[in-house]
């Protein structure tokens, strides 16, 4: 009897080393979600500034992953991993300072400045633009009537339900004249909101743009104290980072995984961690990385793997990429690009996936017989990350981003600390067996 438990015991440990190995079953692999996490909280981190323009912070988090592909054993194209290439971007290196009706509002929480913000110093009055008077022709035309070249207009849409309405507002809310002018030619213009979301400019323009929270006491603005600082950067130096594994049968044949690793940066004293958006993302693309350089055997075809710069300011790292490609784009058998990979409870979405229908019937044929994810749903064309050029350029290219979980999204709040990474070891293992479906050539 005590032989038999003993076994019984061993059994069960057995098990357990086998699942903890997150379903590779060599455990010096050190694959999945604790490997994921290290690459997370590292590209989060406020050393590494966002990954951005000011402080280096997309440089250091080049430097960190090309001593992750070299340490992984990924071979570069030539004599480096990095293709450089440069790009204007317009930045804040030094804090800046918004008072509302003279109380300090808070960068990041209460609002935030959109980086088409040129310089500026100076209080200002506050005119209020709501539906009252949009929605009335003459009050709108005596609205548009006045000088506002020393004045901020607050926008407020609050309690706009009607489509053709908010139509409206989002049209005058995106719409800058020739020269980088407002519609009102106003000095700033305050647009309240439900949700901060920060953008990137490679321009300047001759007006503030500042994203405030509905809540926040912008709504009820009278004056506004402004002094920003911008620095547009003409030529900002930067580099994609690439490596591949060689394939065995068909090496000049090649697999393709991507992710942008640069996220926003910092803005004054604030950065944007950006933990979901990509860090995760290059996390996924190192972890297939290490996988596949312990199954080099296992490969007909290479497999290549690039880190992006520029995503977040218009795609720019994959766009130089197709305009100067390492191999020939016609020698990409299938490209899986990578971006917000740090959630999953709600499953995952597939651009592209009703154009190549072939693939992602596999993704879901693998999905049902794993039980790895509630949901793969196709989403048809879109130019939302780095596959998109590549595509455009006929590469067989996919785009995958879990849902679910946290709305954290080009704010401060996407952060290491409350990215989940809830089904990471189930797409990753659902993208494993979709590679080995290609090397099989099963589609």
């Amino acid at each position: 009897m005590r032989k038999i438990l003993i076994n019984f015991q061993f059994c069960i440990l057995a098990i357990l080393l086998f699942h903890s190995t997150s379903f590779a079953q060599n455990p010096n692999l050190a694959i999945g979600k604790v490997y994921a996490r290290s690459i997370v909280d590292t590209l989060a981190s406020p050393y590494m500034g966002g990954r951005g323009y000011v402080d280096e912070g997309n440089k250091r988090a080049a430097d960190y992953l090309t001593s992750q592909f070299k340490n992984i054993g990924l071979l570069p194209f030539g004599d480096s991993y990095e293709q450089k290439f440069e790009y204007p971007v317009n930045t804040y290196p030094t804090a800046y300072i918004v008072s509302v009706n003279g109380d300090v509002a808070e960068p990041g929480a209460d609002y935030i400045i959109i980086p088409s913000t040129p310089v500026m110093k100076g209080n200002y009055p506050v005119v209020k633009l709501d539906r009252s008077i949009l929605t009335d022709s003459n009050k709108l035309k005596n609205f548009f009537a006045h000088d506002y070249s020393q004045t901020f207009i607050l926008m407020d849409d609050s309690g706009v339900t009607d489509k053709k309405e908010k139509e409206l507002w989002q049209s005058i809310e995106t719409s800058p004249t020739e020269g980088g002018s407002n519609p009102f030619k106003a000095r700033g213009v305050i647009v309240l909101c439900d949700k901060l979301t920060e953008e990137t400019s490679q321009t300047v323009a001759n007006y503030a743009l500042i994203n405030a929270l509905r809540k926040s006491h912008f709504r009820y603005a009278k004056s506004i104290s402004i002094d920003v600082r911008n620095k547009l950067i003409k030529s900002f130096p930067t580099q994609n980072i690439i490596g591949y594994i060689k394939g065995n049968v068909q090496p000049d044949s090649f697999i393709v995984f991507t992710a942008h690793y640069d996220h926003l940066g910092k803005m004054g004293s604030i950065y944007f961690p950006g933990a979901n958006d990509n860090a995760s993302g290059v996390a996924m693309l190192l972890n297939l990385a290490k996988y596949y350089s312990q199954h080099k055997d296992s490969l007909r075809y290479s497999i290549a793997f690039m880190a992006f710069s520029g995503e977040e300011i218009a795609l720019l790292g994959s766009k130089y990429y197709t305009e100067h490609p390492l191999f020939p784009l016609s020698d990409i058998r299938f490209l899986v690009n990578m971006d917000i990979m740090g959630t999953g409870d709600e499953g995952i979405t597939v651009v592209n996936g009703t154009i190549y229908k072939s693939a992602f019937d596999d993704l879901v044929d693998i999905n049902n017989a794993e039980h790895l994810l509630t949901l793969i749903k196709p989403r048809g064309e879109t130019a939302n990350s780095d596959h998109y050029f590549f595509y455009k350029n006929h590469v067989p290219s996919i785009f995958i981003y879990t849902m679910g979980g946290i709305k954290a999204y080009h704010d401060i709040y996407d952060r290491r600390e409350t990215l989940p990474l809830t089904n990471f070891d189930q797409v990753l293992k659902l993208l494993i067996q979709f590679t080995s479906d290609i090397n099989q050539r099963k589609f």
